[in-house]
């Protein structure tokens, strides 16, 4: 009874610490300039921060218990003006470094997750549904089964048709918009007569996207080249301007 009782405990610690394991977020600017990432819990526990000022070269880490899924982006050309802070591109409309439960205003690049627990698979992409402002990357640490590391690693600001480009006060082109953002139909959004997959492929604006950025969702049903998965408890780098 003595061993067995031993056995037990040691199999009860097992599953709690198996349990109490948390997955690592490391967010990274490579961009030569500060940006302001911004975290959005869409189910599970919250992140210890829902937005961060990051200088060029730092990185930080958010440590979160599975099962999660949210979503992550970054603020650029940022200003505190009269204690209220705006950005230029992604701002989350709180008027904070903080984000609060808002999510970024498109355009955005986004990253997405949904971690399993107990090593289980996750789910993350890029996407680029609601636009572009910055080139980012998912690199998984760890795991065992699938794990490819995804990305948009381009500027597709560089080639950003005018009619979708959002401009900053220099003139330069700091954002781009979505198709469906801008012109609001359902060819564009997926909506509507459009809302299936056979019924809605890639439109020129869309193609746009994904000759840039070939690994992120360029729109709605982008699944087959986007959606990737990791088996086995990794943690997570993402990087703006890999």
């Amino acid at each position: 009874m003595g061993n067995k009782a031993v056995l037990f405990g040691l199999t009860f610690s097992f599953l709690l610490f198996s349990r109490a394991r948390s997955v690592a977020f490391t967010i990274k600017n490579n961009c030569p300039y500060t940006i302001w990432p911004g975290t959005l819990t869409g189910g599970g526990p919250q992140l210890s921060s829902t937005g961060f000022q990051l200088d060029s070269g730092a990185s930080l880490t958010l440590d979160v218990q599975p099962k999660w899924s949210g979503r992550m982006w970054a603020r650029s050309h940022c200003s505190n003006t009269n204690g209220k802070f705006t950005c230029g591109t992604a701002d989350c409309g709180s008027g904070q470094i903080t984000c609060n439960g808002a999510g970024g205003i498109p355009p955005a690049s986004l990253v997405e997750f949904t971690l399993a627990d107990n090593g289980g698979q996750d789910f993350y992409d890029v996407s680029l549904v609601d636009g572009f402002n910055l080139p980012v990357s998912i690199t998984p640490q760890g795991g065992s089964v699938g794990c490819q590391s995804t990305s948009c690693p381009k500027d597709v600001n560089q080639v950003c048709p005018p009619e979708l480009s959002v401009k900053g006060f220099n003139g330069e082109v700091i954002a781009c918009k979505s198709a469906c953002e801008v012109f609001n139909q359902p060819q564009y959004c997926c909506s509507g007569e459009y809302g299936t997959p056979e019924r809605c492929p890639p439109t020129t604006y869309s193609e746009i996207f994904k000759d840039q950025c070939p690994q992120a969702y360029s729109y709605a049903y982008d699944d087959k080249t986007s959606t990737f998965t990791c088996t086995g408890g990794a943690n997570y780098l993402i990087t703006f301007c890999p």
